[in-house]
């Protein structure tokens, strides 16, 4: 017989935090949503949850942290366990990992939001059966993950593709960027702010057929190129709320001619294929982050888990 397992998991985002306290098999036993103000009232009220939780379930065996960053993710750096040098205001320098010690006693493990989603892609959506891809959001800001050889990889910390320097699109070189740190990286060009600043509206408010959308394309092709390049993954799975339906097409077809017909095992890959929309649900951060702690507890995947949504918030807690 198996032995209990509790599980506690966080999807730290820019708006809200997710938490859930689940069993072995994926199954939710209490959640929350939290908005994300400050730190202290945040993380006040994130560590009240899993207290109040402890003491109706039990102990946790794992506990799974998917947060926004940049995180400070190396063990043995001094700032381990910190949100370091994020543009959000406020959250600077924020010790994430020790203010949750606070409330949680249970080995912890804390990775960024992105790579969370796509093990939630791998269990349930559009990563299903493959070792190697990158899951890319492109929303407030833009994030990349990756998994290679069935992982979240992370090396000394965890990439930053999203502040790489891309070509500028046709028709955009009078556009700045918003980045505070690099001004026209790809976020500073790319994501939902940029978009916002560069055009006067939210993206999803522009028509279909508005030129934002080609030059949009134009740079997330860019980074998909460098993906391809450097990465070499099987697929590349691109979300978040700029990516709107017609998006799509016009990336794929940036890609192509960004390629260029280099490498004829490239000239090959269905493109429709690989570039792909996520499919494991809108709580996918956080379906990664208790499969994250399962495995912290058990060194193993919970391939066994079946369902592709397991936080649904009641309309009184959304609305809260």
């Amino acid at each position: 017989m198996n032995e209990p397992l509790l599980l506690g998991g966080i999807e730290a985002g820019g708006t809200k935090f997710l938490c859930a306290v689940a069993d072995r098999n994926g199954t939710i036993l209490t959640e929350t949503r939290i908005a994300t103000t400050t730190p202290a009232e945040t993380l006040g009220a994130a560590t009240a949850f899993f207290r109040d939780a402890r003491r109706d379930h039990g102990a946790l065996s794992a506990f799974s942290v998917g947060s926004f960053g940049p995180l400070s993710l190396n063990p043995l750096a001094g700032d381990y366990g910190y949100i370091t040098s994020t543009p959000k205001p406020g959250w600077e320098n924020v010790d994430l990992l020790g203010t949750l010690r606070e409330g949680v006693d249970a080995p912890m493990t804390l990775d960024t939001d992105v790579n969370c989603a796509a093990v939630g892609e791998r269990l349930f959506g559009s990563g299903q059966g493959l070792d190697s891809f990158c899951y890319v959001t492109i929303g407030t800001g833009i994030g990349v993950g990756l998994l290679i050889g069935g992982a979240p990889h992370g090396g000394a910390n965890h990439p930053e593709a999203g502040h790489i320097a891309v070509p500028r699109a046709a028709g955009d070189a009078a556009f700045a960027g918003i980045c505070p740190f690099h001004g026209d990286c790809l976020e500073g060009l790319a994501c939902g702010p940029a978009m916002r600043a560069r055009w006067g509206v939210p993206a999803e408010q522009l028509p279909a057929d508005h030129r934002a959308w080609d030059i949009e394309a134009d740079y997330i092709a860019a980074l998909c190129a460098t993906l391809t390049y450097v990465i070499r993954p099987d697929r590349i799975i691109v979300g978040g709320g700029v990516m709107q339906p017609q998006m799509y097409p016009r990336v794929r077809a940036a890609l192509v001619a960004k390629l260029a017909g280099y490498d004829a095992s490239m000239r090959t890959i269905d493109m429709c294929d690989y570039i792909a929309a996520p499919t494991a649900g809108a709580s996918a951060g956080l379906t990664g982050a208790l499969a994250l702690a399962y495995r912290t507890a058990t060194r193993q995947w919970p391939m066994h888990w079946r369902t592709a949504e397991p936080f649904h918030v009641n309309k009184e807690t959304a609305d809260a």
